[in-house]
């Protein structure tokens, strides 16, 4: 198939995951999962467990909660660049926000113009925020306005994108 950018969104428990794991395995390639989580309480420690659990052994992992743009310098080194399954940019919204503007901003520009240079093919996972209510506090009006923008930045990167719902693949663009 060559090399694509598939962005894969949803919302909670929607499938999307899933269907990115398919693209991936569907590949042929080597796989890096890249899992930009990070296990804060018992709750999330589940969830990151469920899912290490779910996606095959053969898989490397490459945790990244911040600097996604250096998790694809590194895999862009090796002989033949991995494909990449990162999941997901929620998380690392809510990561870098917490981590300061300056950081954010950096960051979210460096893997924006790392995706356009990575040679192998990514599925990239996002929640889709733009069908929920606005926020009551202003740091949850923050994340969703930057998810947003952000989504809405990779889809225009991205050669294909993917609407998850009920585990159902709605393509928007293939």
């Amino acid at each position: 198939m060559g090399v694509s950018r598939t962005l894969v969104l949803g919302g909670i428990r929607s499938g999307k995951t899933a269907l990115a794991e398919q693209l991936a395995i569907e590949s042929g390639d080597t796989v890096v999962y890249v899992a930009t989580a990070t296990v804060g309480d018992e709750e999330m420690a589940r969830r990151v467990q469920r899912h290490a659990k779910n996606r095959p052994r053969h898989w490397r992992l490459a945790e990244e909660p911040l600097r996604l743009a250096r998790a694809l310098e590194l895999c862009r080194g090796e002989v033949t660049p991995p494909y990449l399954l990162i999941d997901c940019m929620s998380l690392w919204v809510s990561n870098l926000l917490f981590a300061g503007e300056d950081i954010f901003r950096s960051e979210r520009e460096a893997f924006l113009e790392g995706l356009w240079n990575y040679p192998s093919s990514i599925a990239i996972v996002s929640n889709e925020v733009g069908l929920g209510t606005i926020g009551m506090d202003p740091l949850t009006r923050r994340f969703c306005d930057e998810l947003g923008w952000l989504n809405q930045a990779l889809a225009t990167t991205c050669d294909r994108v993917v609407l998850s719902f009920a585990g159902l693949p709605l393509w928007l663009r293939e």
